[in-house]
């Protein structure tokens, strides 16, 4: 019964297939607005935000734990009733964690090929690792943020073609982000 947009945020069309390059889209990192560090070839720098919104369009890297792009984190930045910083369109959100669970749940197998065979056809797009900036596995991953936090970690959903599963991972990283309709 939810209604989610038709493709990845930053998308250039509906996916056509599972590693449908142009149905990619941007790379976010957990609670950043879109101001261009999303954009896969976005440059790097080392330096953690203070703020909210960084105001400049670098992916931030960390190799300190927590792993976060802010310095301190904070935990509401895409809340489904907070989100200061929902980079989606007006009217959507960032799913939660839940809502993931439920979508991969009626795919008919727990993998990638359930996954584009869902009505999201959701792509295996990669992510940008959180010390380097690199695009890693895409073409063979899907991560997919939701708004829901874990502690110093953000909850994802990731699959590959033989599995899938809700994991957390530290916030610096690069993943999709497939809006749901408030």
């Amino acid at each position: 019964g939810q209604v989610w947009m038709d493709r990845n945020l930053g998308a250039h069309r509906v996916a056509q297939s599972v590693d449908d390059y142009q149905a990619y889209g941007w790379l976010y990192q957990w609670g950043r607005l879109a101001d261009g560090h999303e954009v896969r070839s976005s440059p790097t720098t080392a330096n953690l935000s203070w703020e909210n919104v960084p105001g400049h369009d670098n992916f931030i890297t960390s190799d300190e734990d927590p792993n976060d792009w802010r310095d301190p984190q904070h935990h509401s930045l895409w809340s489904p009733l907070f989100g200061l910083n929902n980079p989606c369109p007006d009217g959507f959100r960032v799913p939660t964690k839940t809502e993931w669970e439920t979508e991969m749940n009626s795919w008919s197998t727990q993998d990638a090929t359930g996954a584009f065979a869902s009505p999201l056809k959701l792509v295996m797009a990669g992510w940008r690792g959180y010390t380097s900036g690199d695009v890693i596995s895409a073409g063979e991953y899907g991560q997919y943020w939701s708004s829901t936090v874990d502690d110093s970690d953000a909850h994802h959903l990731t699959y590959l073609i033989s599995g899938a599963v809700m994991n957390s991972r530290p916030r610096a990283y690069g993943f999709s982000v497939r809006c749901i309709k408030d």
